[in-house]
């Protein structure tokens, strides 16, 4: 027996050396009461007006706690908390990879909400209440590098870098630029290492208009993670502070939440499409859609990228958006392939069906990307129960008609990890329980050509392995 106790106490030597390496438990919270419903045709609406939002040393792992939920019919969005200033102040922001600028609300703002229906509570950053905040001036180089991409404007008169984003229904939000510190939890090496800050430059709103104003989904701000220089991740790589990669995953439960990292998020199954070059958003180049396995015949012009077309993922926008070449050989494949089983019905220009059985009946689509990497989406992907009539379930598809560009939103990136590996141009995924409790960004370094250290979900391997192991001895030993 002394060789078996010998291998349980180095096994156990192990499991303590790896379990020292994990990071905090990820806090998730749910964001908005099940009683709040809004109409599909609701959705639509706003996601329209959303798609005018889409703005033109050693290394750690800044973790973020996610909240909220996709779930359209608690009006779903993502969104994190960040601390700004000195003392910090905290406020709530959407997780937008459609822009490129955090944003907050700021004191003596115009139109911007002073109450949330997503049960938070609002702040208003004050410059003058901050001992570490600066106006950035249009002399500064971080100034200058926005005007190339429309992400600032200069006043002659006050020299003070500012910002207005307008959008297509005439909503949106102005401000100015101010320099401070933010707050980050910042894993290094495998250990937690809290406090640590960060000076960065963000937009301080005074006024907001439309959508922005009202208060049943409002939040204090938009937390851009876009590539160009003004996004918070480009900042903090150019100061050697993190990789420049970020990852997501998103919880498709009603209980939302997730996981958020500016690192790495290592997962064997991982398929990555490369970035489509000069782009002001994460383009992706679509080159077929598959239904059951069968490719759909659609020219393939319907997925080049140009200053209006293409595919861009956004976890800004609650549904998917189609351009309409391919939209309609999409949905008449879903329609045929179910028309024995269900009942089609249009309800206010939507694709529904009125469905006595499971959804498991629908088939499986497949967006097929360049590199060889396919989004793979079952029913529960593309599908989104609108009501029920007379005991029969109303489910439609989530993806919808528009336009130019194709926009993959919460509905189709949920229960996924999704890496942003920007030094490598790529974007990568792979389907995945985002309910786990335990996730390890894995070790980066300031190599960007080197990969992280495989870490996922530990404990459970951990401990089967050891329990393998302990039977194997008992067995060898006796």
């Amino acid at each position: 027996m002394a060789p078996l106790g010998i291998l349980v106490a180095v096994l156990l030597l192990l499991v303590a050396a790896v379990m020292g390496h994990l990071p905090v438990t990820l806090t998730l919270e749910r964001a908005i009461p099940a009683s709040h419903k809004v109409e599909l045709s609701q959705l639509i609406a706003r996601d329209r007006v959303r798609h005018g939002r889409l703005l033109q040393s050693a290394a750690g792992v800044v973790d973020f706690s996610v909240e909220g939920t996709y779930d359209p019919f608690v009006v779903g969005l993502y969104y994190t908390k960040v601390q700004l200033g000195s003392p910090p102040r905290e406020f709530h922001v959407q997780i937008d990879t459609g822009s490129d600028v955090l944003w907050v609300s700021c004191s003596s703002c115009n139109g911007c909400p002073g109450t949330s229906g997503l049960q938070i509570q609002l702040n208003f950053f004050d410059p003058s209440s901050s001992s570490t905040a600066s106006l950035v001036r249009c002399s500064d180089q971080r100034c200058s590098l926005g005007l190339n991409t429309a992400d600032s404007g200069c006043s002659s008169e006050s020299n003070q870098c500012s910002y207005t984003f307008q959008y297509g229904d005439g909503s949106g939000t102005s401000g100015y630029y101010v320099a401070d510190f933010l707050h980050l939890d910042t894993i290094l090496q495998g250990s937690l290492t809290t406090n640590s800050t960060a000076q960065i430059m963000f937009g301080c709103s005074t006024m907001q208009t439309g959508d922005l104003t009202k208060s049943d989904r409002a939040v204090d701000g938009i937390f851009g993670f876009g590539q160009q220089s003004m996004s918070v991740i480009s900042q903090l790589s150019s100061q050697g502070l993190t990789p420049r990669v970020f990852s997501h995953c998103l919880k498709g439960d009603s209980n939302g939440g997730g996981i958020l990292v500016l690192g790495e998020i290592v997962e064997p199954n991982i398929v990555y499409s490369p970035l489509v070059p000069s782009q002001p958003h994460y383009n992706l180049n679509l080159q077929s859609i598959s239904v059951n396995g069968q490719t759909l015949s659609i020219d393939p012009s319907a997925f080049s990228t140009s200053s209006n077309k293409g595919t861009i993922v956004d976890t800004g926008t609650t549904l998917a958006y189609l351009t309409e070449a391919a939209y309609d050989p999409l949905i008449n494949a879903i329609t045929s392939s179910v028309s024995q089983s269900v009942r089609p019905v249009l309800t206010k220009g939507n694709q529904c069906f009125l469905i006595t059985s499971s959804t498991a009946i629908f088939p499986q689509i497949s967006f097929n990307f360049a590199g060889g990497a396919s989004l793979i989406l079952n029913a529960q992907e593309y599908l989104i129960q609108q009501n029920s009539v007379g005991g029969t379930a109303v489910w439609c598809i989530g993806i919808q008609k528009i336009q130019g560009q194709t926009i993959l939103g919460d509905l189709v990136l949920k229960d996924k990890i999704f890496v942003y590996d920007l030094a490598g141009q790529r974007i990568g995924w792979s389907n995945y329980d985002c309910r786990s409790e335990f996730v390890n960004a894995g070790q980066l370094s300031d190599n960007s050509s080197r990969r992280n250290v495989p870490q996922k979900l530990i404990p459970k391997c951990i401990i089967a392995f050891l329990l393998h192991i302990c039977m194997l001895g008992s067995y060898l030993f006796l």
